[in-house]
């Protein structure tokens, strides 16, 4: 019997480095709404009092960056100028230019050149069997308790939750199984008056049993706000910036990542496209059950349309053999930039929803990369019923 524990975390859509996320994405939302064709790559500084805006952008469109700016951290719960950072009052500084020509003649399609790779990096997707959506159930888990921390928080269950908050779980595995819950770490940001009493009885009832009530057991331990007090946060507690959360964006660690952060960047940026067909790719590998676990890495050279390499790993668990899935991926699935951003239809302004809570395993049609529309050529291929 192998039995193990592994942890994953999350943050709320409060979290300083997700309001950064946050604003970034909804800069590039409202840039492909008028002009598809937009090119982004746009990052977000916070800190008490200020939004810093800063970046590359060659577009055909304007848009007012300060009002989305504000717009943003209005629709995330940054309304209070105690919380460190307040929408209507905090200062906006931006300072934006064109996207370098020479990144443009590798990227940019023309008669004599298709849509290359937006630089060069490897990026990674997996699915696994252990929930609905084929997601590992730590980030599952963390992701639903911080999502629910902000549902409690926007609809007046619990008025005295500030936006800012974490989570963190830790699940049991025997024989590679996910068994038990064993430890929740929650730290909830809050008013100053409320006792650290309440905040336990609180955010058990309301935020960690209805998310995780299957998986606890009487030894299920329990660490919420474990330092006695989180008065102080958001921006206010810790500086923000864009693209520090790759992990809670993606599988909590059990999967791996190459390193390029999504948020802010346009669909020409493998970093964020070639992500997305890469979980595409292992969640329909997993969903026509060639595999229990996948992981697949995707390879590209900046202004290269072909991917340089295709690699799948299904841990022991698949069913068919790992070279000729390798082959069967690179014959079903588009690959070439161009080619995913068709497929995929991530010209689409969808970006600002995916900036908190993961951007993999959400119920959300507008996900298009979490479709599982590739199981019956996969089986067909390989002769499987």
């Amino acid at each position: 019997m192998k039995k193990y524990h592994f942890t994953s975390e999350s943050v709320t859509e409060g979290h300083p480095d997700k309001v950064c996320d946050a604003v970034s994405d909804s800069i590039l939302d409202a840039l492909l709404t008028v002009d598809p064709d937009s090119r982004v790559a746009c990052e977000t500084l916070t800190t008490t009092g200020l939004v810093m805006v800063v970046g590359e952008i060659s577009t055909k469109a304007y848009v007012d960056i300060p009002s989305i700016v504000r717009n943003t951290l209005e629709r995330i719960g940054y309304t209070n100028p105690d919380f460190g950072l307040d929408a209507k009052s905090c200062a906006v500084v931006t300072s934006i230019h064109e996207q370098s020509e020479n990144i443009a003649l590798g990227v940019n399609e023309t008669n004599q050149h298709e849509q290359g790779a937006g630089d060069q990096g490897m990026m990674f997707g997996y699915a696994c069997d252990e929930t609905p959506e084929l997601m590992p159930l730590p980030i599952s888990l963390a992701n639903k308790i911080t999502m629910r921390l902000a549902n409690v928080r926007k609809k007046g269950i619990l008025n005295w939750v500030r936006p800012d908050g974490k989570s963190q779980v830790t699940v049991e595995y025997i024989d590679d199984e996910p068994k038990s819950v064993t430890n929740i770490v929650v730290a909830v940001h809050h008013n100053p008056d409320i006792p650290h009493e309440k905040i336990v009885h609180d955010i058990k009832k309301h935020v960690i049993i209805p998310v995780c009530e299957p998986y606890l057991t009487p030894e299920t331990k329990y660490h919420i706000n474990a330092t006695g007090i989180f008065a102080v946060g958001g921006p206010e507690a810790d500086a923000g910036v864009t693209g520090r959360k790759i992990i809670v964006d993606t599988y909590g660690g059990m999967g791996r990542h190459g390193g390029g952060a999504f948020s802010g960047k346009d669909p020409s940026k493998v970093d964020r496209s070639a992500s997305y067909m890469a979980r595409y790719i292992a969640k329909n590998i997993v969903a026509a059950k060639l595999a229990r676990r996948c992981e697949v890495q995707l390879a590209y050279s900046i202004g290269v349309a072909d991917p340089v390499s295709v690699y799948t790993n299904t841990f022991g668990t698949g069913k068919v053999d790992e070279a000729e899935l390798a082959t069967a991926i690179r014959k079903i699935f588009p690959l070439k930039p161009a080619e995913i951003i068709k497929h995929l239809q991530l010209k689409r302004p969808i970006y600002s929803k995916t900036a908190a809570y993961g951007h993999f395993g959400r119920e959300d049609a507008e996900f298009s990369w979490e479709n599982t529309d590739k199981i019956d050529e996969l089986k067909t291929y390989f002769g499987v019923k």
